[in-house]
């Protein structure tokens, strides 16, 4: 008497399972997009319970100094443009193209800025790292002993040095990554 055959492996089963959840979070994902402000509300919540479990807690200080490393990280990202003048201009200078660089004068062409790393990933990365950082303040193994007063010094003179670096990019290669501040023109028909 040989038993049926099942119709499904476990491995087939678990992947059916999670690919199904895959939908279910992009799905929301997808609907909390038009919602900027309500998402990067969250994230600062999100954000401000981290920091108080780090405060009461008296510990934790690595999870807390690698987060504000990842978090300097994607918000370069998110300030440097998707193709970087500098090393395109360099490229047109060894391929005898000085034509590929950001207008500088009203004839030239309007390119508009894109970012290297999207508004949207950067929330969503930024917001998966918090949770994972939150996650890891409840296991005692993450509680590595450390002088938490030298990681603040070095991080606040890694952000200084690097976002200094980061606007002089910016002033050297006329490109502002934020759009406030920016004419804005009516799209009537005609105008």
């Amino acid at each position: 008497m040989d038993a049926p055959e099942p119709d499904q492996t476990p491995f087939a089963a678990v992947s059916a399972q999670t690919s199904r959840l895959g939908r279910i979070y992009q799905s929301y994902l997808d609907k909390s997009t038009p919602y900027t402000a309500y998402r990067w509300i969250g994230t600062g919540v999100l954000l401000i319970f981290f920091f108080l479990r780090i405060v009461l807690a008296h510990g934790w200080y690595i999870v807390c100094y690698s987060l504000g490393i990842y978090l300097l990280n994607l918000f370069l990202a998110f300030l440097q443009p998707k193709i970087d003048p500098s090393l395109t201009q360099d490229e047109g200078l060894e391929d005898g193209d000085a034509g590929s660089s950001l207008p500088t004068k009203k004839d030239e062409e309007f390119r508009p800025f894109i970012r290297r790393l999207p508004e949207f990933k950067f929330w969503h990365s930024a917001t998966r790292a918090i949770a994972i950082s939150f996650f890891c303040t409840w296991f005692s193994i993450f509680n590595v002993p450390v002088f938490w007063p030298v990681l603040v010094v070095y991080f606040l003179i890694l952000f200084s040095l690097t976002m200094r670096r980061q606007i002089q990019h910016m002033i050297k290669y006329r490109y502002v990554p934020f759009s406030f501040g920016k004419a804005r023109y009516n799209q009537r028909s005609g105008h």
